[in-house]
């Protein structure tokens, strides 16, 4: 079996307005469980690695139900830490189309990942095995004690000489338990004490704006078009401030619409000073997925994250360009099913990686 990659971060009830109605509309709503690094995890074993997912929970039936949700996708739930104090935490998702964008409404104040301290986490244990920590830049956002948890998490990690993943996610909405800083600021000064011991980064450009202050030149990620040329410099500025860093993954989203996206990626690698991006054409160019019927767009980052360090960690796929490509095929198949977990194998993936896209039956 292969060593575990550990993921840690809070998982909620996803509250969702059944197909496209808006939140005001309905009376009904579609209850999943998900997070982040939960949806990370359920990638890894879905593609047929090892994962362990680490978090809190309350000690009731519905905490019960979220840990059942990962544990039925092979995650190893052994260390989830559940608890006397706190809540589940909620969020509530209204699904966009055309022109209308998705909406998300948080409703995780006093979750009990948010108020559980450092040292209550087993860390020795919880890396005993362990390859690989993946976090996310979601947790530190929840309050003073998740980040201190999130830093916590990454040191031990290197302690036990485990690789480090940091996706930056900047959620402006979160980034609100310091009375009188703003949201950037105050995730600026907090992620950048994490990113000292992060190996490999996982950003959109966005995020690289909003948490280090790198922008892609005059790249505006409205407009549904990017100059993918600017990105080098982009992943570039970030190995150069954090020498550590050894990879850089910038997913490339193109957005037309709510229902239609173009979908694509780099991996920058520092000791090469070379980036890949991915997909290519026939002539090694490169040429975004299509995505033109969005079922569900939560959750590809994630999709991407998972598929970027289930490729890294498996020798043949291990080569940066291999490496990219799964991880974009992977994520771009997320955009098709519904809920934040990718329930999509490496078969399925390694075919869309060899161009199976028509989306034939399969008989």
């Amino acid at each position: 079996m292969s060593k575990a990659v550990v993921t840690f971060g809070e998982i909620m009830g996803r509250m969702a307005a059944p197909a496209n109605l808006r939140l005001r509309q309905t009376r009904m709503i579609e209850v999943t469980y998900a997070g982040a690094e939960a949806s990370v995890a359920v990638s890894i074993c879905n593609f047929g690695g090892t994962a362990r997912y680490v978090t809190a929970l309350p000690k009731h039936t519905l905490a019960d139900a979220t840990v059942d949700s990962v544990r039925a996708m092979g995650v190893d739930t052994q260390y989830i830490l559940r608890t006397d104090e706190g809540r589940l935490g909620l969020y509530f998702l209204e699904t966009g189309a055309n022109q209308r964008p998705s909406n998300v409404v948080y409703d995780r104040a006093d979750s009990a990942v948010a108020i559980t301290p450092a040292d209550k986490y087993d860390w020795d244990n919880i890396f005993d095995g362990a390859q690989w920590l993946h976090l996310s830049g979601i947790t530190p956002a929840l309050s003073k004690n998740a980040a201190e948890a999130t830093l916590t998490a990454a040191q031990k990690a290197k302690a036990a000489d485990a690789q480090v993943s940091l996706d930056l996610n900047f959620r402006g909405k979160l980034w609100k338990w310091e009375s009188g800083k703003p949201a950037r600021e105050l995730a600026q000064e907090n992620m950048r004490k994490i990113l000292p011991y992060i190996d490999v980064v996982i950003a959109n450009e966005e995020d690289c704006h909003d948490v280090l202050g790198i922008q892609a030149g005059d790249t505006d990620v409205h407009s549904g078009e990017l100059d993918t040329s600017r990105y080098p410099d982009v992943a570039r500025q970030v190995s150069q401030q954090f020498p550590n860093v050894s990879h850089v993954g910038i997913t490339l989203r193109e957005s037309l619409s709510a229902s239609h996206n173009n979908w694509g990626a780099m991996l920058y690698v520092a000791a090469e000073d070379k980036p890949y991006f991915a997909p290519l054409d026939a002539d090694d160019n490169y040429q975004s997925y299509q995505i033109k019927n969005i079922v569900d767009r939560v959750g590809g980052g994630d999709s991407f994250a998972g598929g970027l360090i289930f490729s890294l960690t498996t020798p043949e796929l291990s080569e940066p360009q291999t490496a990219v490509k799964y991880a974009v095929a992977a994520s771009c198949l997320k955009h098709s099913i519904k809920g934040d977990f990718n329930i999509s194998t490496r078969k399925e993936v390694e075919a869309l990686m060899g161009g199976s896209a028509s989306g034939r039956v399969v008989r």
